[in-house]
């Protein structure tokens, strides 16, 4: 029987602690259902990265990040280790949660319903759909 790995669990637990302020505000539309019915969890363990926010029902990933994260080649790898792993990704800026906070979560929306399949890379999200397999 294979039981939860620890290690893990602590490491979510800690990252859950530490949200930046972007984080939380998305956090508080994400939880408990309240986007459409979506199911999201924070800080999902996906291979050896922790995923910020995770619909698991969808495969969707959502990223919040700063201007720390921009043109990042970690943050490329584990986009196409999620890719290639079945999860689509979706980055978002800070300052776009910040001051378009309605724009982000109907862009949300529109991925999770499969309104938006195309890859998207812009100045204020970067969408990678899912690819490679699934399961």
């Amino acid at each position: 029987m294979r039981g939860a790995d620890e290690r893990r669990t602590q490491r979510a637990r800690d990252l859950r602690q530490v949200d930046n302020d972007a984080e939380s505000v998305l956090w508080s539309e994400l939880r408990d259902r309240r986007l459409n019915g979506f199911k999201f969890v924070r800080q999902f363990p996906i291979g050896p990265y922790f995923a910020d926010f995770a619909c698991r029902d969808e495969r969707l990933v959502v990223e919040v990040d700063g201007s720390q994260h921009a043109s990042s080649r970690r943050d490329s790898e584990r986009d196409k280790y999620m890719v290639a792993n079945g999860w689509g990704v979706a980055r978002f800026w800070n300052t776009h949660i910040f001051n378009d906070r309605v724009s982000v979560l109907e862009t949300i929306v529109a991925i999770l319903e499969k309104r938006l399949t195309a890859e998207v890379r812009g100045a204020d999200l970067t969408f990678v759909p899912a690819g490679g397999r699934h399961g």
